[in-house]
């Protein structure tokens, strides 16, 4: 339909439509708990970094926990968890491939031969990767199963949203002046799409001095505590920049972080309901 919103649900011709995206269905020798998904509005905020150490502070706190990488076109879960190796299946199902403390992970870069080559595909493949990323991965039983979203709201994320049952949207997002354009597009494409938005992460939020811990704005003073009331959602946190973390991520030990201020996230994700 032309005038179509994405909205199945609300939609007078949900059943009928020619357009309407079947819903993924994992395959039987698997079964997941929660599904949550991390989501920027714009690249270079950090969103894989949220996404893999959510995984490290949830499998820390003794969950089942996988990741599927959805950020195609850009994947760095991998190299975030030093995973080098290749995926491979048979009789039907992909078998992903584990971190160094156990966290099934599975992204396109898994079935590179050369992990530099780039996937240059148009929208509506990419978005048939994700969905047989969650249908014929082996995930078995997962508590949490935590979807890398590429940024923005373009083809995958939408296709994303209509294949794939999402309990809750994490948005990640940094204090720069553009937080409430892009922060204000993705929240409404969720509520259009009927996901439910648990709050939104202020990454990059400040620098902490190391002789007196006064706090820094390096990107410039947040605004992000006026905009929630706006807009009606939750702070999840802000975490600072902590270069030593770039390092470790970039050289595949994201799992030997240590941020504390990450706790209130992981809790609002284990109280979600």
């Amino acid at each position: 339909m032309a005038d179509c919103d994405h909205n199945c649900e609300s939609c007078s011709q949900n059943g009928n439509c020619s357009s309407q995206i079947q819903k993924a269905k994992m395959n039987d020798r698997s079964h997941v708990k929660k599904v949550v998904a991390v989501l920027s509005g714009k690249g270079g905020v950090g969103k894989s970094f949220i996404t893999s150490y959510l995984a490290v502070s949830l499998q820390r706190k003794g969950y089942k926990v996988g990741v599927l990488d959805a950020d195609v076109t850009g994947p760095s879960i991998p190299k975030a968890f030093g995973v080098v190796d290749k995926a491979y299946g048979d009789e039907g199902l992909i078998y992903p491939l584990y971190t160094r403390t156990g966290i099934k992970v599975m992204s396109a870069n898994c079935l590179l031969e050369d992990e530099g080559e780039p996937i240059i595909w148009r929208g509506v493949l990419l978005g048939n990767l994700v969905k047989q990323f969650y249908e014929d991965v082996l995930w078995e039983e997962l508590d949490y199963l935590l979807i890398d979203m590429p940024p923005g709201t373009g083809d995958i994320a939408l296709t994303t949203f209509q294949q794939i049952h999402i309990d809750d949207l994490i948005i990640v997002t940094s204090p720069q002046d553009l937080v409430s354009m892009v922060v204000s597009k993705a929240i409404k494409m969720a509520r259009m799409m009927n996901i439910n938005v648990l709050g939104v992460v202020e990454n990059m939020s400040y620098l902490s001095c190391p002789k007196c811990n006064e706090k820094i704005p390096v990107f410039g003073e947040s605004h992000l505590d006026e905009f929630a009331k706006k807009m009606d959602f939750k702070i999840l946190g802000k975490l600072p920049i902590v270069s030593s973390n770039a390092t470790m991520v970039d050289n595949g030990l994201v799992e030997k972080i240590d941020l504390p201020e990450f706790e209130s996230i992981t809790e609002a994700v284990e109280k979600s309901k």
